[in-house]
């Protein structure tokens, strides 16, 4: 497969996409930066770069509550951030839009005030065996303080959910399913569409993690349903520190505040407090202005050239990687789903995914090791963890290439 069989960025080529990526100029030990850490988090173009700079340049206020020129400067961006984000997954309207810190502080946010307004002894949480700890440890918090249960769909050998299971557990007692739209793990790609109807059936909101899609694929909140999504900015090619839960307008005026402060108020006494409204109700404290910024900028520069083509690019990636891989003497990928996405785990030999990691890390090849915050995964396969490759919008074949080259010089050198 030569280069350009995955050029499909067209007017940009993948040589002018790799360019707004400084950091990919990087040396490691000698060699050129081959960077397969994208799950982890994404690299960020000069766009996102740029945009934060001429943030803290050029504005430099808080937002909402001044009358001051640079004030208004910053309400204006960080509103026009919001109304990006909501355009991009399709949300009806601004206001679905919270900003939080990531991910894990979105489904935080949900897990605590669904909790408290709709948990009850004998309730039932339902999230599968594949999700992120972020997805699981908040459900066993907020189960263990209601006297809530928490059930599992199990998976298969391959990395797949058990729809049939997933089916038997849905019962009457299940108040919300939380699963990701991915798997950070696995690179499982769920099938939510299917999942989110049959919960809905049975009366159970839906959240879904999509941490690991919202980069890959096109997602449209309202063709899917679901109640709450979840994502963070760092993984979109954005800035660290801020993310995203969209929940529709019916389930956020009707669930309680996760903080208290100020901007989530309209009237403060010692007696009683009025709440603002959505999205402020949620958003106690001083928002992260300049990520909500990056954001809308790494938003506009995927937007440029399109989630449609950049899916193609990574499938066709994908596929050239998993039959690549599969030459390396001892290569054994661990989930191995018909839908997948982002993501390669496997163990070369009977090595220790550490050992290979950092054998790759001295040929300027970064990867991740470990059980990727999904231990459970791991326990069900019986491994300690995996090597993780996972593939962004900058990603080559020669990438993939010096990958194979990588494992095979790692496997001579650990025997």
């Amino acid at each position: 497969m030569s280069q350009n069989t995955l050029n499909i960025y067209e007017p940009l080529s993948i040589g002018a996409i790799r360019a707004e990526f400084p950091i990919l100029q990087t040396q490691v030990y000698g060699y050129p930066l081959v960077y397969l850490d994208n799950a982890a988090s994404t690299q960020k173009p000069l766009a996102v770069l740029e945009a934060l700079d001429d943030y803290y340049r050029t504005i430099n206020a808080n937002v909402h509550r001044g009358v001051h020129y640079l004030s208004q400067q910053a309400t204006d961006a960080f509103e026009a951030a919001r109304h990006r984000v909501a355009s991009y997954i399709h949300a009806a309207h601004d206001h679905e839009i919270i900003f939080t810190r990531g991910t894990t502080d979105s489904i935080n946010l949900v897990a605590s005030v669904f909790g408290r307004a709709c948990l009850r002894p004998g309730d039932e949480i339902l999230i599968s065996g594949m999700e992120h700890h972020s997805n699981i440890v908040p459900w066993q918090m907020a189960c263990e303080y209601y006297g809530a249960k928490l059930r599992v769909i199990p998976f298969s050998d391959r990395g797949e959910l058990d729809m049939d299971a997933f089916a038997r557990l849905l019962t009457g007692r299940v108040k919300l399913l939380a699963v990701a739209y991915v798997s950070n793990s696995l690179g499982t790609v769920n099938p939510i569409r299917e999942m989110i109807g049959m919960a809905h059936s049975a009366g159970a909101a839906v959240l879904i993690d999509a941490a690991q899609a919202v980069q890959h694929m096109p997602v449209d909140v309202q063709e899917l349903d679901a109640d709450f999504i979840a994502f963070s900015s760092h993984k979109l090619y954005g800035p660290t520190g801020i993310g995203v839960l969209y929940g529709k307008e019916a389930w956020l005026n009707r669930l309680p505040p996760y903080q208290g402060g100020g901007e989530m108020i309209k009237t403060v006494t010692f007696e009683k407090t009025t709440y603002n409204d959505l999205p402020f109700k949620f958003e106690a404290g001083t928002p992260d202005m300049a990520g909500a910024i990056g954001l809308r900028a790494a938003i506009d520069y995927v937007e440029s050239i399109g989630i449609d083509r950049i899916q193609l690019a990574e499938e066709a990636l994908m596929g050239y990687a998993l039959d690549s891989l599969s030459t390396v003497p001892g290569f054994r990928l661990v989930g191995e789903a018909f839908h997948r996405s982002g993501a390669i785990s496997f163990l070369l030999g009977d090595h220790h995914p550490f050992d290979v990691g950092e054998l790759l890390d001295k040929q300027g090849i970064a990867v991740r090791t470990g059980h990727h915050c999904t231990q459970p995964v791991m326990d069900r396969l019986g491994i300690p963890g995996t090597v993780r490759a996972s593939l962004a919008i900058y990603n080559t074949i020669d990438d993939i290439d010096r990958l194979v080259v990588g494992l095979q010089k790692a496997g001579r050198i650990l025997g």
